[in-house]
């Protein structure tokens, strides 16, 4: 049983509280708390669907759902993000499987393309995930590209 109310809409079913609250948490994070001062808006969302996570009106996990060839030749699931406030009560553990689910729902059996941030490895191998490209840098960050196959049962 989730502890969170999971949602997902494709960009123009967005209310602009629920807008307001995506761009608020991962401007918190991708650019206040990890110091990276990158445009956000990159035109993608337009395209995909935004999986949201509640406790009453606090977004508290975010994932962007893309569909194959937006980001990559695969499906992918990009911007994972959870709240400060949330962390370490398994919001996103519950994200990334609610993600992945929502990602079978909406696309079919497919496999699933992720660039991770590599510190976030283990918790991604966890999840059916394998690296499959080296190293590189995503505005300072180390990354690696990581794939779910279709047969991962994690």
């Amino acid at each position: 049983m989730s502890q969170y109310n999971w949602y997902y809409k494709v960009f123009k079913e967005l209310t602009p509280h629920e807008l307001y609250a995506i761009m608020h948490l991962r401007s918190e994070v991708f650019v206040v708390e990890q110091n990276c001062p990158y445009l956000d808006p990159d035109g993608k969302d337009l395209s995909s669907w935004h999986l949201m996570g509640w406790d009453g009106n606090k977004l508290v996990a975010y994932a962007r759902l893309l569909p194959a060839g937006l980001a990559f030749t695969e499906v992918s699931i990009g911007r994972v993000v959870s709240s400060p406030a949330y962390r370490g009560k398994g919001a996103g553990k519950e994200l990334m499987t609610t993600a992945i689910k929502t990602c079978k729902d909406l696309f079919g059996e497919q496999p699933i393309r992720i660039g991770a941030q590599l510190y976030l490895q283990k918790f991604y191998e966890s999840l059916g995930f394998v690296q499959v490209s080296e190293m590189y840098l995503e505005d300072d960050i180390p990354h690696i590209e990581m794939i779910r196959e279709v047969s991962s049962e994690k």
